[in-house]
């Protein structure tokens, strides 16, 4: 008898050991994948900051005002074409290799690019050499990041506690708006300085900053091991030969579903963290630490919401969340603009706040875990890669250049407004079209 009370004792015992396991892994993995994710994100909105207020006045001085910034913001969006490319490539290897060691690679290749860009001549100084280089640069950023938003998603995600993918997800999407709180922080110091420091050197200093943000990133994604579920498919020698063959082959429609999926989010996004810029400081002519200032706020408030919904997320579902985003955004298409168009600092501030707080934070902060649901182990960083980057090229890339051209071609922002409208109805179909899955195994 007491050796049955002991065995069972010992039974408990190992099973307390292996969930204080499962419970440090699943946090170390969170917080791993929030940290490096930060950095990648830090490294492509200080680009996107810098497209808004300063390359227009640094790399396009030869063009008109209009065409200058019309150019910055191609060359913004230029990143978005190779991201699918580097989804493809690095989630390849990924679920080949495993997660762990592609995303120190991009970590380093995103961290290296954006401190070169802070050393590059300017028009003046360097002619074409400059713009060109610069865009070369962003061209390899996208290519990196289009390999690393599907790691550190699946690092999340495959580490998460049973019945919270939502809320562990949602870490990884935090570093999103963490990156852009760290970037406009970084922006806010500096543009409280005259011009002639500002657009001299002052500017390159957050991109020069990247290069300590990469030494932390680095030493803690090291920490991290490789999900359970990868590591079970390796010891079985499962590790699939071809992944994004398989995912054409079995995934093909969910795939385009899943490359719209994300519109309304999208232009909502790149349209209030990067276009709203550059309509404010140009268009309305309010200084740019206002714009940045208010960007620094929204992007505060969207960190703290996005782990709320994505919690709501465990309890209602992906599908439900995600659609009141989606109505959200359609809703507030026209309000936004209106006040922005008060020019007062503090309703510009609430626009953005309120467009980041609950447009994006309930729609981005579940796009980890919704798109690592969507396909099984064995393929799930090619599928999940790919299909989140083509959704780049559908709608982030082409937002910043269609919402200048058509403040430029009528002069008002109406059509910007019914443009977010007409994403927002491309996303409501593709979540008709996608099954619910927060309540299903992920581990097959």
């Amino acid at each position: 008898m007491s050796q049955n009370i002991q065995i069972h004792t010992l039974n408990n015992d190992e099973k307390n050991v292996r969930s204080d396991t499962v419970s440090k892994t699943s946090v170390k993995a969170a917080w791993g994948s929030f940290i490096g994710t930060t950095i990648e994100w830090y490294d492509y909105f200080i680009y996107g900051t810098a497209a808004a207020l300063v390359f227009p006045h640094v790399f396009f001085t030869n063009l008109s005002p209009a065409m200058a910034t019309l150019m910055s913001m191609i060359s913004f969006s230029v990143a978005f074409v190779v991201r699918p490319v580097g989804g493809m490539v690095i989630g390849h290897f990924g679920d080949r290799m495993g997660r762990k060691k592609l995303l120190v690679f991009t970590l380093m290749v995103m961290g290296l690019c954006t401190a070169a860009i802070g050393f590059l001549p300017s028009y003046e100084q360097g002619g074409e050499t400059g713009p060109i280089l610069l865009i070369l640069l962003r061209i390899i950023q996208g290519f990196a990041l289009g390999g690393e938003w599907g790691g550190a998603a699946l690092m999340s995600v495959e580490h998460a506690p049973k019945g919270r993918r939502g809320l562990w997800g949602s870490t990884m999407q935090m570093g999103v708006p963490a990156g852009l709180l760290v970037s406009a922080g970084a922006f806010a110091l500096v543009s409280s300085l005259p011009d002639e420091l500002f657009f001299g050197w002052a500017w390159r200093l957050p991109f020069i900053f990247s290069l300590a943000l990469l030494g932390v990133g680095l030493y803690i994604r090291m920490q991290v091991s490789e999900p359970e579920g990868f590591e079970e498919i390796a010891r079985k020698g499962d590790i699939d030969k071809a992944p994004l063959m398989n995912v054409i082959k079995y995934e093909k429609k969910k795939t385009i579903v899943m490359a719209f999926f994300q519109t309304v989010a999208n232009v909502g996004y790149f349209l209030i963290t990067v276009y709203s810029l550059s309509y404010i400081t140009e268009h309305l002519q309010i200084p740019r630490s206002v714009a940045s200032n208010a960007l620094l706020i929204a992007a505060a408030v969207d960190l703290l919401m996005q782990p709320v919904f994505g919690w709501l997320s465990d309890k209602l579902g992906r599908k439900v969340i995600y659609g009141f985003g989606t109505l959200f955004f359609a809703c507030y298409a026209f309000p936004f603009f209106e006040l922005l168009n008060t020019a007062n600092p503090v309703y510009i501030t609430i626009a953005l706040s309120l467009g980041l707080g609950l447009g994006h934070a309930s729609t981005g902060s579940l796009h980890g875990v919704i798109y690592a649901e969507q396909y099984p182990t064995r393929y799930r960083f090619s599928g999940a890669s790919t299909a989140y980057q083509l959704s780049g090229i559908v709608s982030s890339a082409p937002t910043p250049i269609i919402a200048a051209w058509l403040i430029t071609s009528t002069g008002n922002s109406s059509a910007v407004s019914w443009f977010v409208i007409a994403a927002a109805a491309i996303t409501l179909f593709c979540i008709f079209l996608t099954k619910e899955t927060y309540r299903i195994d992920i581990n097959k």
